[in-house]
């Protein structure tokens, strides 16, 4: 048995951690390979982080595309071979014709909730504009929806299989920049590479909006460092990359933005 009280001590996400473990236990005791449901991105980071503590079992993150947020993993016993292949994922087209009636990505996930699945079952969705979406989901799901989601807002849509190679990813734009600041605060830093003011910023850390390294910092002198992520919902992401110390005891920091 894995020593689950230590695993879970001070973790943020107890219950999706809790049920991993849970599912890392049958993938020792069975020597099976175990697929979890769809985790989110601050998940992710934490089940990785503490089962870096574990030689027992090992895990492998995919969520149907390199830059997807939501994955699945699947976990074995360290001897097992994994890879992308060992989880299993379907794509779904939700095709319609969106032009008088535009659909956002809540839309087309408050339809597929309306259907009566539960989230963790969706992965990524990929809004197309007036065409539509594709979706990524558990497979057991497919046939349900392509039968059940039949309506986006107001526009009649057919659900249908695709292969995941047809997936309209589109890649993030990336832009380098470099910033000068007195301090290696968070409020300092995320305000340089999004772009905002301070007092913004600050605003968006205190009401639990920006995620550094996918856990939720309220704190705006938060210190950041090299190769941390700072993520805001909706304004994309912001890698640290190298810092320097300048003649006059500041700091120059190389930013890299994704939108």
């Amino acid at each position: 048995m894995l020593p689950r009280d230590d695993l879970l001590k001070g973790v943020e996400n107890r219950e999706a951690v809790a049920r991993v473990i849970d599912q890392a236990e049958q993938a020792i005791k069975t020597w099976d390979v175990v697929a979890t449901d769809f985790l989110s991105p601050p998940e992710l980071a934490e089940v990785r982080e503490v089962f870096s503590r574990l030689t027992e079992v090992h895990l492998m993150a995919w969520g149907g595309y390199p830059q997807a947020e939501r994955q699945r993993l699947a976990i074995a016993r360290a001897e097992l071979p994994l890879d992308t292949d060992s989880v299993a994922l379907t794509a779904l087209e939700i095709a319609g014709n969106f032009l008088f009636d535009p659909a956002t990505h809540r839309d087309f996930l408050g339809a597929l909730l309306g259907t009566g699945i539960v989230r963790e079952k969706v992965g990524d969705i990929l809004v197309l504009g007036e065409r539509g979406a594709q979706a990524i989901v558990v497979p057991e799901i497919a046939e349900f929806l392509e039968m059940n989601l039949t309506q986006v807002r107001s526009v009649p849509v057919k659900t249908r299989r695709l292969e995941l190679s047809e997936l309209k990813i589109r890649e993030p734009k990336k832009k380098e920049l470099t910033t000068v600041e007195a301090s290696m605060r968070l409020d300092a830093i995320a305000s340089a590479g999004f772009g905002m003011s301070r007092n913004k910023m600050a605003e968006m850390i205190n009401a639990g909006d920006v995620r550094v390294n996918w856990k939720e910092i309220t704190s705006a002198s938060h210190p950041m460092k090299s190769g941390d992520l700072i993520a805001i919902r909706g304004k994309g992401r912001v890698e640290v990359g190298e810092v320097a110390i300048t003649k006059k005891d500041r700091y120059r920091v190389q930013l890299t933005r994704w939108v």
